[in-house]
């Protein structure tokens, strides 16, 4: 397997962890030792080389198809970055329709879009959060507040659209 392809797997298979809203050690201790952290991370990094079998068994316990972790599913083949903007679905789930209907909506058809094997979080880009910004018509400054005060968005998301703003 070359250098570049164990990274891109690598950068997948922490997507998808990451997507679950699980750490390495998460991970070992759902899987009740079955994955160490050690050794998925060492597979994230791309710095252990992971046989096809092994694959398979990480895409059960994840939940996800094994082609969602081969590297080139995505668009260009290129590895997501890290997500910044994390919603939280289910608490999105009880904010009320005539408020986050947009929301709702938009995350859907995010969801859609990308397969997303989840359901708890979706992890959203500041291109998502300009585009809600406009629907809202707000700034996305102020829709952030807006989300984190719906209990949406993690109060971090403050430092990821004060980024944005610099």
């Amino acid at each position: 397997m070359s250098s570049e392809y164990a990274k891109q797997l690598g950068a997948k298979l922490r997507a998808i962890r990451t997507q679950q809203g699980l750490s390495l050690h998460g991970v070992e201790e759902k899987s009740q030792g079955r994955w160490k952290a050690v050794v998925v991370g060492s597979y994230e990094r791309g710095d252990r080389a992971v046989t096809v079998q092994r694959l398979a068994e990480l895409a059960d316990f994840y939940g996800v198809p094994v082609q969602e972790l081969l590297p080139g599913t995505t668009p260009g083949g290129a590895a997501e970055p890290p997500p910044k903007l994390v919603l939280d679905l289910e608490r999105l789930a009880t904010v009320p329709q005539e408020k986050a209907g947009p929301l709702q909506r938009y995350a859907a058809t995010i969801q859609s879009q990308r397969g997303d094997y989840n359901g708890k979080v979706l992890s959203i880009r500041q291109d998502d959060l300009r585009t809600l910004a406009v629907i809202y018509d707000q700034s996305p400054s102020v829709l952030t507040e807006q989300l984190i005060s719906w209990g949406v968005l993690d109060a971090d998301a403050r430092r990821a659209v004060a980024h944005e703003d610099s």
